[in-house]
């Protein structure tokens, strides 16, 4: 059988794959998308879209609690783990075919199955009614990331779960450790926290989302041991001992280590890249720490050859991922394409209290020899946030002292993942602390926070 020809071929259809594609059909090219699994990917199916619904029905369950402070009656409040899980599944199920219709309204051709890259411009597919051989002058690698094991602290998805396990659970813990503070592990430990587990959270670095403001994480310790979780810092699992229903952890805190029993524990150590069996080293691609190695196109350095998302490194992120999918489609057709600037990239984390930011820590502006200016508020003085029962909270902005260029804006606190795009754009139309101080912001809302904090770096505050 002769092998299908193609302009472009995208190898893994997550949210950086799927928007490759779509963009290069847009584009006038004829594209396809090779997948293993399910259309949309991790994101869609096993990260992004489900944990949000599982931490809806958790954030829903936590203002059913506190009915009284708004007025409001609500006896016998209580939940079923299987419905809401079942809840999770279906959002991710519905959207996955979602993906399925853009991607056929598009005229992108879909094939599921494993596929290898066996020479150049060329694709090698293994499907459940044989071998597919696809061409291409131009090949995306989208193949995405996987949990990370540690020896000695592997899932077995009954004591020791990953994400996957944790988005199906078997059963509610009761004790519950989670090892990881990043985005992932926190998000897990909040939900299961506010549904009543008696959570601790283990972190080896010196403090909690350790990638975000110190002040931000200082803020999210506070606030999560003030919801009952027990966080552990500049702490390592040495050692998980199983037996039936149980999981005795050794932790090493401080040189001495500590023994605590849970029944169940979820691994959130970070990601590796998916580079195994498709052929890259024999083709020259560089690999570092399993991540492709890339130039800020997202070149290899392969003729012909790209790697976008998870697969190409930090930061991990979905909408880096289909930023990065329409600029090397844009980059393939001959357009003018614009570089992923991984400091304008927001990061978001949806635990309780919520977490966004972008660009420079104070810590690192300082570092890299800026003279800044800093700005902060909190919720307690937003009319807002009050009226919405939220009191808790701050935003924080960094500015260069001699250009007002924003360097940086770090938020904790209700719905500031969908505050935190206004200084996304902020930045990206290299905005100065005049354009923000000049800015009429709607009253009452919370975007006002960011206005005040811009107006407190510059000693004009109003409401503080």
């Amino acid at each position: 059988m002769a092998a299908k020809s193609f302009d472009l071929i995208v190898i893994g259809a997550g949210p950086g794959g799927y928007v490759a594609a779509i963009r290069a059909a847009q584009l006038g090219l004829k594209a396809a998308v090779v997948e293993r699994e399910h259309l949309g990917g991790i994101c869609l199916n096993w990260g992004c879209i489900p944990t949000k619904a599982l931490l809806r029905s958790s954030e829903v369950f936590h203002l059913m609690e506190r009915a009284k402070d708004f007025g409001l009656k609500a006896e016998k409040i209580g939940y079923d783990l299987d419905a809401v899980v079942k809840r999770s599944r279906g959002v991710a199920g519905q959207l996955s075919g979602g993906i399925g219709h853009l991607l056929k309204k598009n005229k992108v051709t879909v094939v599921m199955g494993e596929a290898t890259i066996p020479a150049k411009g060329k694709v090698s597919v293994k499907t459940e009614k044989g071998t597919e051989e696809l061409t291409a002058k131009n090949i995306v690698l989208a193949t995405g990331a996987r949990a990370r094991e540690l020896p000695g602290l592997e899932a077995d998805g009954d004591l020791v779960w990953t994400y996957k396990h944790a988005l199906q659970p078997p059963r509610m813990p009761k004790k519950l450790l989670v090892i990881g503070s990043g985005a992932i592990g926190i998000e897990f430990a909040s939900f299961y926290n506010t549904l009543g587990a008696d959570t601790t959270v283990v972190e080896v670095m010196d403090r909690v989302l350790p990638v975000e403001d110190a002040e931000i994480s200082a803020f999210a310790k506070k606030a999560f041991t003030k919801q009952g979780m027990t966080i552990m810092e500049k702490a390592m699992v040495k050692q998980l001992d199983r037996a039936k229903g149980k999981v005795a952890a050794h932790i090493e805190v401080k040189g001495k280590v500590e023994k605590h029993e849970f029944d169940t524990v979820i691994s959130a150590v970070g990601i590796v890249g998916n580079v195994e069996n498709l052929g890259l080293e024999a083709l020259g691609v560089k690999i570092d720490r399993t991540h492709v190695v890339t130039d800020e196109f997202c070149r290899t350095g392969v003729d012909g050859l790209y790697a976008i998302g998870d697969i190409a490194g930090a930061p991990w992120l979905a909408h880096k991922a289909s930023h990065e999918g329409v600029m090397v489609a844009e980059l393939i057709a001959g357009k003018h394409a614009h570089p992923v600037k991984p400091e304008s990239i927001a990061g978001c984390t949806y635990c309780q209290p919520q977490v966004a930011s972008v660009g420079y820590t104070e810590a690192k502006a300082k570092e890299l020899g800026y003279d800044v200016k800093v700005g902060r508020f909190p919720f307690i003085g937003n009319g807002k946030a009050i009226a919405l029962g939220e009191p808790e909270g701050m935003i924080k902005t960094i500015f260069d002292a001699k250009t007002g260029e924003l360097l940086g804006a770090h938020m904790i606190g209700a719905e500031v993942t969908e505050l935190i795009q206004g200084y996304v754009v902020g930045r990206q139309l290299e905005t100065t602390e005049e354009d923000l101080m000049n800015t009429v912001f709607p009253h009452p809302t919370l975007s006002e926070m960011m206005h005040e904090s811009v107006l407190d770096a510059y000693g004009k505050v109003i409401h503080m």
